[in-house]
């Protein structure tokens, strides 16, 4: 009896372990690009991956473009190069710092 029950307990702490240890974290990018509507990603003419993450503070024009309830001093802006319209600059996704919620989209204002 006491041999299945260390067997039982061996089986569930490696389930247990093997459920966090495969749990892989997107990239920001990748978080970005998922929030987008399909004519949004059709607009980007490579890879998600061809984007570039910065960490910004917000500012005036950024917190103008992100939910009113968000509060963080920071954001990850993430800016898809070649998105750029007739109209309107590069796409521009803000992340939460906690890598996972989308909080505004906006395109680049141009020069």
């Amino acid at each position: 009896m006491k041999k299945w029950s260390v067997l039982i307990l061996l089986v569930a702490t490696l389930t247990a372990c093997s459920s966090s240890i495969t749990e892989k974290k997107l990239p920001i990018e990748m978080i970005a690009h998922n929030s987008l509507s399909d004519e949004e990603q059709l607009l980007i003419p490579t890879s998600p991956k061809d984007s570039l993450v910065t960490k910004e503070a917000v500012s005036a024009k950024i917190k103008a473009q992100i939910h009113s309830t968000y509060k963080q001093q920071q954001v990850y802006s993430v800016v898809f190069n070649g998105t750029y319209t007739a109209t309107a600059g590069n796409l521009i996704v803000y992340v939460d710092l906690d890598q996972k919620t989308v909080v505004g989209k906006a395109f680049q204002e141009l020069d």
